[in-house]
């Protein structure tokens, strides 16, 4: 568990009403994108977490300037970057670092990065619009650019794909005196997943390798597996050191929920881990997929981590799993 903290409100969801005269006088329209509530609050060091609707992402401030973890969606982009001049003033947003390609993620990138100011000037790789002008840089693993290519730039415009990438399995560099290290995570929810580590600040960005809302999310159909999802949580335990009676030391900011230090992530790994064995066993006791999906494979779980509607409902996660650990499936059955 970890200590209550503090929330900041900076921007709300307005409804607007309209009267039964109104409603007679045209057709209803479509709602309007609104707004996702933002709060912020202060995780330890130089960082800061930003909750926009469902979507974290994570702020590090001082004196060389602002770099992000992630840029949410676009529709929450300018109130996250209201939430950023709140919380850093004039300082400059100098870098975004994407944790993979999905769209709650990186779609507030061109907004944001075009708020920026790199420290490093000219075009990068041929990329126009922020990257062109000068803006904020965007980092990633190269799987990360090749996705959102593979998307295209209905997705995400081109001005938000990466200027800078790496390939291999760690990239660091120094910003706001300390080291911030990109370590890559092969085919976990995707095949570009990275985890942010302030080493100074003790403090891990985890994207989508770990949420603490729902089961774990393999997105098979970009590269992702549940061997690869196992690694991850481990790599990030491997990190983390805790302080007095396991609470606390360093923090982890998931893609999705509630702020966690080292306990949380065991106990959630050691849930991946047991359905692991469990779908493991099934696959072996030759239980088709709807077999599987019939049983009571997950009842202990399924109240907290389980859904029956949304993005990744349980159906789905048992898919992925049964999919994913099949022999024959890429990585499947290792550990």
């Amino acid at each position: 568990m970890t200590p209550r903290l503090a929330l900041t409100v900076s921007a709300g969801i307005v409804l607007l009403l309209a009267g039964p005269q109104a409603r007679q006088a045209s057709p209803p329209a479509a709602p309007p994108a609104q707004t996702p509530v933002v709060r912020s609050l202060h995780v330890q060091g130089s960082v800061w977490m930003i909750n926009a609707g469902s979507v974290n992402v994570a702020v590090q401030i001082g004196d060389q300037g602002v770099l992000l973890v992630d840029s949410g969606t676009e529709a929450a982009a300018d109130a996250i970057l209201a939430e950023v001049r709140r919380l850093a003033g004039d300082r400059p947003i100098r870098y975004i670092v994407n944790t993979h390609a999905h769209l709650d993620h990186t779609g507030g990138n061109v907004k944001i990065a075009s708020a920026g100011k790199s420290i490093i000037s000219g075009n990068f790789a041929g990329q126009a619009g922020p990257a062109a002008a000068n803006a904020a840089k965007i980092l990633a693993h190269e799987q990360t650019q090749v996705r959102m290519q593979a998307e295209g730039p209905d997705a995400v415009p081109a001005a938000g794909w990466p200027t800078d990438t790496f390939f291999v399995a760690k990239d660091a560099f120094s910003f706001n005196g300390e080291a911030v290290e990109m370590l890559h995570q092969p085919d976990a929810h995707t095949s570009g997943d990275v985890i942010v580590y302030f080493r100074k600040s003790d403090v891990i960005v985890a994207g989508d390798v770990y949420v603490n809302t729902t089961f774990p999310v393999v997105n098979r159909a970009h590269g992702g597996s549940y061997a690869g999802m196992l690694a991850a949580l481990n790599r990030i335990i491997d990190i983390t050191v805790p302080r007095d009676k396991a609470e606390g030391g360093t923090y982890v900011i998931p893609g999705h929920g509630r702020l966690a230090d080292e306990a949380d992530v065991v106990d959630y790994r050691d849930m991946a881990t047991v359905i692991h064995d469990r779908v493991r066993d099934a696959i072996g006791r030759k239980m088709t997929l709807a077999q599987v999906k019939a049983s009571p494979l997950l009842r202990d779980y399924e109240g907290r981590f389980g859904a029956a509607r949304g993005v990744w409902t349980t159906e789905a996660f048992i898919e992925a799993a049964y999919l994913s650990l099949s022999p024959g499936s890429p990585a499947g059955g290792a550990r």
